[in-house]
C-alpha cells in the first residue's frame, strides 16, 4: 500500500466548536462544515448543548430519524466521509434522552449512548440524561478500527481497554470537558493515558472555552501530542500511520503481556 491508501494513513479532523442552545444554528453549522479526509470529529451534543446545570434536555431529544442524524448522514453520503458527533436521543425514559453519538457513513450509521454519565465535580447528568447499555462500540472507518467513547468515559480506563481488546485502533472522544481547577490537566493527563496504556491513536474533541475546557488533541500510540487546540473555537487536522501503530505495538507490547 502506498502512504496515501487509507487503510495506512488516516486523516482526521477536530471541530472544537462551542454547540447554541438553539438547535436550529447547530443544524445549520452542518451545512458549512468543511469535510476533508476521512473522519470528522464534533464534540458531543453538538446538536445541542446541554445549558444550564439541571435543566431539562427532553424537549431537545430526536430520534435517529431525526433532522440532526440524518444531516449528519447526508453529509456523510455528500462527501464519501465518516462524520461523528454528539446529539441527545430520545429513549424508552420521556424524561431522559441518551447522551449519543452518531458515527455516519455512506450507507451505514453506528450509534454509541454514553454509558458513563457525568456525576461529579456537583453535576447530576444522570437526574436528565438516560445511561446507555453496557456495550462498547467499535466500528470499521476507512479499515481503521474506530472505538467510541463520550467525555467523562475517559476517566474509566475499564472501557477503553475493552474497546482496544474489542480491536480498536483509534478511540475517538468527543467531550464538552467542563471548565474548573485542574481540570485541563485531567483532560491532557488521561488522554494521554489512555493512548500510552493501550498503544493506541486517541482523537479527543471538546467544545472550547470559557465554559469548557477546549484543547481538542490527537495523541499517538506512544503518548505523543500530534495536534493540539488552546482553548479558544478551533479545527485541527491530523494524520494517523497505521506504520506507526504497529511499530509502537511492536516495541511496547503491553497489550499481549498483560495477564489480567
Amino acid at each position: 500500500m502506498t502512504p496515501s491508501d487509507p487503510q495506512d494513513a488516516f486523516r482526521v479532523t477536530l471541530v472544537q466548536r462551542a454547540s447554541s442552545l438553539d438547535p436550529a444554528e447547530n443544524l445549520a453549522f452542518l451545512d458549512s462544515l468543511t469535510v476533508d479526509g476521512d473522519l470528522v470529529v464534533l464534540p458531543e451534543a453538538a446538536a445541542r448543548d446541554f445549558g444550564e446545570p439541571g435543566a431539562d434536555l427532553a424537549p431537545y431529544a430526536e430520534p435517529l430519524s431525526g433532522p440532526y442524524p440524518s444531516r449528519l448522514g447526508a453529509l456523510a453520503e455528500q462527501h464519501h466521509a465518516a462524520v461523528v458527533a454528539g446529539m441527545f436521543e430520545t429513549s424508552e425514559d420521556p424524561t431522559r434522552p441518551f447522551n449519543t453519538l452518531v458515527l455516519a457513513q455512506p450507507g451505514a450509521v453506528t450509534t454509541y449512548r454514553k454509558i458513563h454519565l457525568y456525576d461529579s465535580f456537583g453535576f447530576r447528568e444522570s437526574d436528565r440524561v438516560h445511561a446507555g447499555p453496557l456495550t462498547p462500540v467499535v466500528a470499521e472507518v476507512a479499515g481503521w478500527q474506530v472505538g467510541l467513547m463520550t467525555c467523562y468515559d475517559l476517566r474509566f480506563p475499564e472501557l477503553a481497554r475493552t474497546l482496544v481488546a474489542g480491536g480498536a485502533e483509534v478511540l475517538v472522544v468527543p467531550s464538552a470537558w467542563v471548565a474548573g481547577p485542574l481540570k485541563v490537566d485531567h483532560w491532557r493527563t488521561l488522554v494521554r493515558a489512555r493512548a500510552i496504556e493501550n498503544t493506541a491513536y486517541v482523537v479527543a474533541v471538546g467544545q472550547p472555552g470559557p465554559r469548557y475546557t477546549g484543547h481538542s488533541l490527537v495523541v499517538a500510540p506512544d503518548g505523543a501530542v500530534l495536534v493540539e487546540a488552546g482553548e479558544e473555537a478551533a479545527e485541527l487536522h491530523g494524520v494517523l500511520d497505521r506504520e506507526s501503530l504497529l511499530r509502537v505495538r511492536k516495541d511496547n507490547p503491553s497489550l499481549a503481556n498483560r495477564r489480567l
